[in-house]
């Protein structure tokens, strides 16, 4: 399995820390720009394959986002039935089309789903396993298959944990195997010879250029999420948007491959996640606390939405949005009371548990409220919470009394919300919290067929050019899916896999399968 690299190629990895002014060239069989989550799984499978594989990582360390997830989609895995879960391909296959209104890439859904129990096999053999099987939404089908803690966690590595341990087996295998894994080296253009992509060019981070030769690129760099200028172009509605756990993705690999030719898909599509504000941790109590589904008002003071859509993020997103991308989680001190001793009804995914006690809320919102950042507020009155805010008075009360109304009859007549999530707004003192937007990644991409080639816009292929994970768009029509949990996870392993096993045909390292 492990490849041995040519006495030029280690001559040139070797020269990496000497001085030099002419262009560095590497040669290798598949080159793959982006050492995340969907990156890593298609060098692991490439090496598999018997490939030479050069993984470009823009960071110091590799994993990205991908360092953050918690589990990945499949349906029909050995787990899910050996403990009765029925989730058949076909259903899961269903569900993400008709979620999608058909909008969606048919035949990438597809090749997904159907490969998703083996990549899960996959994963186990590398000694991956799995902790549980749950759902991603309240209600949805268990399909979210979370990773177990590592042997290294919490010893010896306290990041041997979830998705974090996913990345270090990945890496590791790619690294014992004969592979090659180079951070701070960005990828910055494609290599092309007539419509064919043959490398990809890079920078070291000296700043020195390097040429690598290959005979097919995977395009794996995460998307945009911290590119406002492209989300301003394609999304305009989010262009404000926080993007959480996203470092650098300034969307490289998609400008790489547009400039070579691609066409591009879905580039609209956000991961919405809760909403929040920047620069707080997923687990943060004072957030955890301000997106429990009681009591949100947009800037004219009104409820705008059922706050119990927040169990499935992209509508609580697109209902935030909707409204110009602004709103306020407002609670009174019996509620305060309520999380703090009785713990929260709404979970935040692995990070806060559903009934933890908001023991830490109190440090975090004081924190915050001696920053005056116009983020939270606390007032003896709801007249003076609503000045502190700049709402209108008059209009806050009165849509404080219709909530009270509705919690008193356990009815919701405005937008039907679950009577358990109806709570009065009485007990001064009295909180609220700004909500802003949020996102996990950008879902829009590079279009692809179901073997994650790149097309151009009249679907043509681009020889030997691949785009993986969030670098791809085409599994979401215009909405983030949380219903198949763990689906964003399991594409990125998945199309890499898939790209990675194609590029190996095409490179003539393997043969199609009949």
């Amino acid at each position: 399995m492990k490849k041995v690299w040519s006495t030029t190629t280690l001559a040139v990895a070797m020269a990496f820390a000497m001085p030099a002014f002419a262009e560095k060239t590497m040669n290798t069989d598949i080159a793959i720009i982006g050492g995340g989550l969907s990156g890593l799984a298609a060098g692991v499978q490439a090496v598999q394959g018997g490939a030479k594989v050069v993984v470009l990582e823009k960071q110091a360390k590799v994993g990205g986002t991908g360092n953050f997830c918690e589990g990945f989609f499949a349906a029909e895995s050995k787990i899910q039935k050996r403990i009765g879960i029925n989730v058949s391909k076909d259903a899961a296959f269903k569900m993400i089309m008709e979620y999608s209104h058909w909008k969606a890439n048919g035949a990438l859904a597809k090749a997904f789903v159907d490969k998703s129990a083996e990549t899960i096999e996959w994963m186990d053999k590398l000694g991956i396993k799995i902790e549980y099987v749950g759902v991603g939404g309240f209600g949805g089908p268990l399909t979210w298959h979370v990773i177990a803690p590592g042997p290294d966690y919490p010893d010896k590595n306290s990041h041997d944990f979830h998705c974090a341990r996913v990345i270090n087996v990945f890496n590791k295998f790619i690294l014992d195997n004969g592979g090659m894994v180079l951070t701070q080296t960005p990828g910055t253009d494609l290599i092309k010879d007539g419509n064919k992509i043959v490398g990809v060019k890079a920078k070291d981070k000296e700043g020195e250029e390097i040429k690598i030769n290959a005979k097919a690129v995977i395009v794996a760099t995460g998307g945009f999420a911290n590119n406002k200028e492209m989300i301003k172009k394609y999304a305009p509605e989010f262009t404000d948007i926080i993007p959480v756990g996203n470092i650098g993705k300034d969307g490289d690999g998609i400008r790489m491959a547009e400039a070579a030719g691609a066409s591009l898909e879905g580039m609209a599509v956000m991961q919405l996640y809760r909403p929040g504000l920047a620069g707080f941790h997923p687990a943060d109590q004072m957030i955890a606390a301000a997106v429990q589904p009681y009591f949100w008002v947009g800037p004219n003071a009104e409820r705008y939405t059922d706050e119990s859509n927040v169990e499935f993020w992209p509508s609580s997103g697109n209902s935030l949005a909707r409204i110009g991308g602004v709103a306020y989680s407002i609670y009174d001190d019996a509620t305060r009371k309520h999380v703090v001793d009785d713990g929260i009804e709404m979970p935040l995914g692995e990070w806060v548990l559903q009934g933890t006690k908001l023991t830490k809320w109190e440090e975090s919102f004081n924190k915050e409220l001696a920053r005056k950042r116009g983020n939270v507020f606390k007032a003896n009155s709801l007249e003076d919470l609503a000045k502190q805010i700049g709402l209108d008075p008059v209009a806050l009360k009165a849509s404080v009394e219709k909530m009270n109304a509705a919690a008193a009859a356990r009815t919701d007549g405005e937008f039907n919300k679950n009577p358990k999530f109806l709570r009065p707004i009485a007990t001064p003192p009295f909180y609220a919290t700004k909500l802003l937007p949020r996102m996990l990644g950008t879902l829009g991409g590079v279009r692809v067929t179901a073997k994650a080639e790149a097309v151009d816009a009249k679907g043509v292929k681009i020889p030997g050019l691949y785009a993986v994970g969030t670098d791809a768009g085409g599994l979401y029509g215009d909405t983030y899916d949380l219903l198949l949990g763990g689906s964003t996870a399991g594409f990125a392993a998945n199309t890499g896999r898939i790209a990675a096993e194609n590029a190996l045909i095409y490179t003539g390292i393997a043969k199609a399968k009949k």
